[in-house]
């Protein structure tokens, strides 16, 4: 089992995957991160769990676009390769993020 340091919202988070996946897990926290930043993550009034949700609900907004068949780019077959990767991988995430919610409720 690997462990990897994720950077959010300048919050240092270290997580747990299976070993070769780090590399992934690191795509996606900063996939994670930009939301954040994004979405006002670190600034004053926005608390940790605030800020995550609206960092997965603008990933989750991206996905709903990508399943929508949403044009990310010019029909390029290696962008539709790329958007079905990111889809596979905010999915992911998203199961997460729920199961992390649904931790902080608790």
């Amino acid at each position: 089992m690997a462990e990897v340091k994720l950077s959010i919202a300048g919050r240092q988070y270290s997580v747990a995957c299976n070993d070769g996946e780090e590399a992934r897990l690191l795509a996606l926290g900063a996939m994670v991160d930009e939301k954040a930043r994004e979405a006002g993550g670190g600034s004053a009034g926005m608390n940790e769990t605030r800020s995550l949700l609206f960092s997965a609900l603008l990933l989750a907004d991206r996905l709903h676009d990508v399943a929508s068949g949403v044009p990310v780019a010019a029909d390029n077959p290696q962008t539709e390769a790329k958007s079905s990767q990111i889809a596979e991988a905010l999915e992911g995430l998203a199961t997460r993020l729920e199961n992390l919610a649904q931790k902080l409720e608790n």
